[in-house]
């Protein structure tokens, strides 16, 4: 490891130093990961032993192909999805369960990549010269779409997806990367934990995911390689988004290397 990458110290507090949470029924394992000069990551586990879950913040999300019930229980939510299930922006699409999933795909992709492959930037002239035309004026933004979106976008849902097998976030694996002996060693106190359910903070929950695969989620640490299973086309903004940072925003070096992804052919 580079003399940068060495600088990214991390410490935890655990619940194995003898804290003791809401009557004993807990146990944590904060994981404060430094992988800029002014930037802190820290991820906390929480195991609560009764009945057997963990719950985490950021480190792990599964992803399906149905979009979240929440998502389908208030309008304003739909909305959302109807929004981003469009192609054009003078297109009109009705509600059903096959466009509410093209929302969400799309939605998915956006919040974990913020330039997917399949994205599309439309010319200023062209959203601008639609927004007052929309027939869908009821989703707001003043008719403005500003992007569409390519044919292969289920294609790249589906690689990020695998069927709602559990991952780690592309942005989190960046952060992780420039502490990996720190972050490996979080993972397996957290392995050694009794449970039989995970419950993330975001995406999908809960998971029926015990020990093994919670760790074997982060084997891109031990095999000390940033490749994911997602589009390399999905990852590239993320990768070059870290080149040319100012030096007070610019991540240390990784020996795990840059993020990879598959090739999709999007």
């Amino acid at each position: 490891a580079s003399a940068s990458a060495s600088a990214a110290s991390s410490t935890a507090a655990s619940s194995a130093a003898g804290s003791a949470l809401f009557g004993g029924e807990f146990e944590f394992e904060v994981l404060t990961a430094k992988a800029s000069r002014e930037s802190v990551y820290q991820e906390a586990a929480f195991l609560h032993k009764p009945s057997r879950t963990l719950l985490l913040c950021d480190a792990v999300i599964s992803t399906s192909a149905e979009p979240p019930p929440i998502l389908l229980s208030e309008p304003e939510y739909r909305r959302a999805l109807l929004y981003h299930a469009r192609d054009d922006p003078l297109e009109k699409v009705e509600e059903s369960p096959a466009v509410l999933r093209k929302g969400w795909e799309r939605i998915a992709l956006f919040a974990n990549f913020f330039m997917p492959g399949s994205l599309v930037t439309l010319e200023t002239g062209a959203w601008l010269s639609a927004a007052p035309r929309t027939p869908m004026p009821e989703l707001g933004w003043g008719g403005v779409l500003p992007f569409s979106w390519k044919a292969s976008t289920s294609k790249a849902f589906d690689a990020f997806s695998a069927g709602g097998r559990p991952a780690v976030a592309p942005i989190i694996q960046i952060i992780l990367s420039r502490a990996p002996e720190q972050a490996s060693a979080w993972v397996q106190r957290v392995a050694s934990w009794d449970f039989v359910s995970v419950v993330p903070a975001h995406f999908d929950a809960p998971l029926a995911v015990g020990p093994k695969e919670f760790a074997s989620t982060f084997d891109f640490l031990a095999k000390g390689t940033n490749e994911v299973r997602f589009c390399d086309e999905d990852v590239l903004f993320l990768r070059e988004a870290l080149e040319g940072l100012p030096p007070n925003l610019a991540l240390f070096d990784t020996p795990l290397g840059s993020l990879r992804g598959q090739r999709c052919d999007l």
